[in-house]
């Protein structure tokens, strides 16, 4: 790695013994990669409908699913609460969403698509399957298709990860 004076800066050993690269580790790589497909998407969907990435994703995520609530965007978003919270109350004040208390919990909200973010969201597919499809073309279908099942793998283990450290904390609590 070369420092600003453009000298190789020394790497500390992995366990292994090998010298550890940043660029060859996979947490810094999808991070890079995803960062890459999302400022992509950024530009096309401001673009097209004035919508960052986070009220892209809440908007779709209620599109998908008809009425949810902010923790339920969340949940399938992987987005901190604030984040949906702040991306929410922007969409609501655009006349994209309704937001209305929960008939089952008083204290809890429900999102909602209205006519205008229906619309929205009716336009933004196509153009999120044709930025995809964009994506996919540097891969053949075959690699395309293991891509996928790799990434869902690697999402499944880590959700395991998750709860087992969930889990722990509750005993701890205890």
């Amino acid at each position: 790695m070369k420092t600003n004076t453009g000298r190789m800066r020394r790497q500390t050993s992995a366990r292994n013994g090998t010298p550890f690269r940043l660029e060859d580790f996979l947490p810094y790589r999808l991070s890079v990669t995803s960062n890459r497909v999302q400022r992509l998407f950024a530009r096309h969907y401001a673009q097209a409908y004035g919508l960052s990435i986070p009220e892209w994703r809440v908007l779709a995520i209620v599109g998908r699913f008809d009425t949810l609530s902010p923790s339920s965007v969340g949940e399938h978003s992987a987005m901190d609460k604030v984040k949906v919270s702040r991306a929410a109350a922007s969409l609501v004040a655009r006349g994209l969403l309704r937001q209305n208390q929960d008939p089952l919990d008083g204290r809890g909200r429900l999102l909602r698509l209205t006519r205008r973010g229906m619309t929205v969201y009716e336009g933004m597919v196509p153009l999120a399957c044709a930025l995809e499809s964009q994506l996919a073309e540097g891969l053949s279908r075959a690699e395309w298709n293991m891509l996928l099942k790799l990434l869902e793998k690697l999402s499944t283990h880590i959700r395991g990860f998750e709860q087992a450290e969930l889990i722990e904390q509750d005993l701890a609590a205890d």
